[in-house]
Parts: C-alpha cells; sequence; structure tokens
C-alpha cells in the first residue's frame, strides 16, 4: 500500500512538471493578415510613379500605406516617406526605402531635392565609380600592384621614423627653437613618393 501511494504520488509530481513546463513554452507571435516576412535586401521603390515593393526580383503593387518596424511611413500613391524624426521626403523614380528605413537616391538630383538644395540640377546623375587599380585577373598584375603597396608602406615607415626624430627634437631644445627645416624637406619628399 505505502509503494503505491507513494508511486501515485510520484506520478501526480511528475504529471504536475510536465503540465508546468508545457505551460511555460511559447509560440512565435503571429503575423498581421496580408503581412510577409521581410528580407534584408526588399525595398519599396518608385517605379513608373508608384511605390512597390520588389522582393528579389518579384513586384508587389501596394494598395494601402506602409509603416516599417523603425516608425518610417511610406504613401504608396505619392511616394511621400516620413521618416521617425519627422523628416519628409518625395521619392522620385528609381529612389527606394530599404526596410530598415534608410532612402537611398537613384540620381544626384533627386538626393539634391530631398535636402532642399538647389545648386544641383533634377535631372542631374551620380558619377560612375570606375576603379583604377589594375585587375587582378593575372598573376603579374597582382604582383605589380602588391610591389606597390609594399612601396608606399616603406616609405610611410620612413616618414614615421622623420616625424619621430622631428618631435623628439623638438621636445628636446627647451632654449630656442630647434631648426627642423632638413627634416620638413625630406617629409616633403616622401609625400611627393607617396602620391
Amino acid at each position: 500500500m505505502k509503494t503505491i501511494c507513494l508511486s501515485f504520488a510520484l506520478a501526480l509530481g511528475l504529471l504536475a512538471s510536465v503540465s508546468t513546463a508545457s505551460a511555460q513554452t511559447t509560440t512565435a507571435p503571429k503575423m498581421p493578415a496580408g503581412a510577409k516576412q521581410a528580407n534584408s535586401t526588399d525595398r519599396f521603390i518608385m517605379r513608373n510613379g508608384q511605390v512597390v515593393l520588389m522582393q528579389g526580383q518579384s513586384v508587389t503593387p501596394l494598395t494601402k500605406n506602409v509603416v516599417l518596424s523603425n516608425g518610417t511611413k511610406i504613401n504608396y500613391k505619392s511616394g511621400i516617406v516620413e521618416v521617425v524624426e519627422g523628416k519628409i521626403t518625395t521619392l522620385k523614380e528609381g529612389d527606394f526605402v530599404r526596410m530598415n528605413g534608410d532612402i537611398v537616391f537613384a540620381t544626384a538630383g533627386s538626393a539634391a531635392q530631398a535636402r532642399n538644395d538647389a545648386s544641383v540640377a533634377p535631372d542631374t546623375k551620380f558619377n560612375n565609380y570606375v576603379d583604377t587599380t589594375p585587375s587582378s585577373s593575372s598573376p603579374a598584375a597582382m604582383e605589380a600592384r602588391l610591389t606597390t603597396l609594399n612601396q608606399k608602406i616603406s616609405l610611410m615607415g620612413e616618414k614615421i621614423q622623420l616625424l619621430n626624430q622631428k618631435i623628439s627634437l623638438m621636445s628636446s631644445s627647451t632654449q630656442r627653437p630647434a631648426d627642423t627645416s632638413q627634416l620638413d624637406q625630406q617629409i616633403r619628399a616622401l609625400d611627393e613618393k607617396l602620391k
């Protein structure tokens, strides 16, 4: 009888701990109806006069205004964007808003207009960035680039030594200023080589 009571008490305790453990598990909050999981590359872009959601290559027309998780508001018809700080700007063709609320302007003109800069024409485009470093497609080009960089590092090391000499010379002469013209000339020569 004692064993049955003890077994019953043990089973009851086990049952209570299992029910408490299951009560403590949490479920992920449900997304609102119509909401989609966002990706870091997703964006709201002004396209053909309307704001659309671009998820990868997929374009989804919007049917209502959007409020991002950081509080940025986007009007899907007009492209008016109100950021959390209260600043309001209007998207132009190609401009987009990232999911974190950052605004990326497609042209220099639209960026200037957003900051109320009238000195830049509205149709001004950004300059294309051109990498002038040699192509690393061949081992010879890579070797030449590494040699150039190593030479610059050596020149910078020499410049640091000269600057340290100048500092110690200037800090050791207490009565009259030290003549650092020779060191200055050597530093200028190194600066020319580094250009």
